[in-house]
């Protein structure tokens, strides 16, 4: 399987959801913290990006078994978006091994 680049977006929302569902409003609060609030995502850029996911298979829509929180949509990763997720963890790896080899000037 070969897929794209993950914009940021994409790739703090499937980290967001490896471990455990969570909501828009979750996700938004756990990218924030952990970028340190260099990340932010807006609600528009998070559903549009939940949307198009969807239809990718990367994610899917479930409801809560919580009943304070039965009316909050619960978005979890799919063993396709994990896949991706590992897919563009390696990449991003990669970068940084061939910048630290080369920045490092350890590539002699």
């Amino acid at each position: 399987m070969k897929t794209e680049p993950l914009t940021e977006c994409y790739f703090y929302l499937l980290l967001c959801l490896y471990q455990a569902p969570n909501h828009g409003y979750g996700i938004m609060q756990e990218t924030d913290r952990l970028s340190k609030g260099r990340v932010k995502i807006g609600s528009g850029t998070m559903y549009g990006a939940i949307g198009n996911m969807m239809k990718k298979g990367w994610i899917f829509e479930m409801q809560s078994m919580n009943p304070e929180d039965y009316r909050k949509r619960l978005y979890q990763i799919t063993s396709l978006g994990k896949e991706v997720l590992e897919q563009e963890r390696t990449r991003l790896k990669e970068l940084v091994e061939n910048s630290d080899i080369i920045m490092d000037g350890r590539d002699n």
